[in-house]
C-alpha cells in the first residue's frame, strides 16, 4: 500500500494535549525505502526539544491520530544548524 503523507518540512504544528510544547516546526522528513517500511518527521517545537513522529496516515500510530495538527505561521527563533 502506497504511503500517504500528512506533514513537510516547514510544516507548523501543535500537539493538542501537550500545548506546554508551543509550536513545532517539521524540520526533516525520513523516507524508508522498504514496503513497509517507517516514514518519520521531526519536528523542533518552542520548548526547544525535537521530537519525532511517524508520518504516514495509514498507521494507526500516525501523528495525526497521536494529536499533531497544523497550524499558523511560526519561524523558529534561531537558524537550525
Amino acid at each position: 500500500m502506497r504511503q500517504r503523507l500528512y506533514l513537510k518540512v516547514g510544516d507548523v504544528v501543535r500537539h493538542m494535549r501537550h500545548s506546554g510544547w508551543g509550536n513545532g516546526e517539521v524540520i526533516e522528513e525520513k523516507h524508508s525505502n522498504l514496503p513497509g517500511g517507517l516514514c518519520l518527521v521531526r519536528v523542533l517545537f518552542e520548548d526547544g526539544i525535537e521530537r519525532a513522529f511517524i508520518n504516514d496516515l495509514n498507521s494507526e500510530c500516525c501523528c495525526y491520530y497521536a494529536g499533531l495538527r497544523l497550524s499558523g505561521p511560526f519561524k523558529l527563533p534561531f537558524p537550525f544548524p
